[in-house]
């Protein structure tokens, strides 16, 4: 990425993580990997089909997330990243666990109620949600 291009971080919890198969979309496109981290204990964490989290701030009574912290342009987000989100999430800022802002994707609001959607919060992130499930990453 050119120095003189504004730059966002984005904190992701799923496909997008590494091992994941977003990922190598978003590294191939100029995203960089700033940190393996995880968000303040203020949400939840869904399943949904068990095809992809989502993210939901509940403040109490939350857990801490983890995923991964990358560095990239708003043109990234806009022409990689948001066209391949499911329409169950939308664009949001979190609190990361040092006390930090990041975007993110979250679940809406009216996205909870849907079939299919199951609180993982307890389960350790989506890898170890899928490896306990038996299901694949990709």
């Amino acid at each position: 990425m050119k120095e003189d291009v504004v730059k966002l971080r984005m904190f992701v919890d799923g496909q997008a993580t590494t091992g994941g198969s977003m990922n190598q979309i978003l590294l191939d496109s100029g995203a960089v990997l700033v940190a393996k981290t995880q968000t303040a204990p203020k949400y939840r964490f869904y399943s949904v089909r068990d095809e992809f989290p989502g993210l939901y701030y509940v403040g109490d009574g939350g857990f801490a997330v983890p995923g991964e912290l990358y560095e990239m342009t708003y043109e990234l987000l806009r022409d990689v990243q948001l066209p391949d989100e499911p329409s169950e999430l939308e664009l949001c800022l979190i609190e990361m666990a040092d006390g930090s802002a990041s975007l993110c994707m979250r679940m809406r609001d009216e996205a909870l109620s849907l079939p299919g959607v199951k609180d993982i919060s307890d389960q350790g992130g989506w890898h170890a949600y899928l490896e306990k499930a038996g299901l694949p990453l990709t």
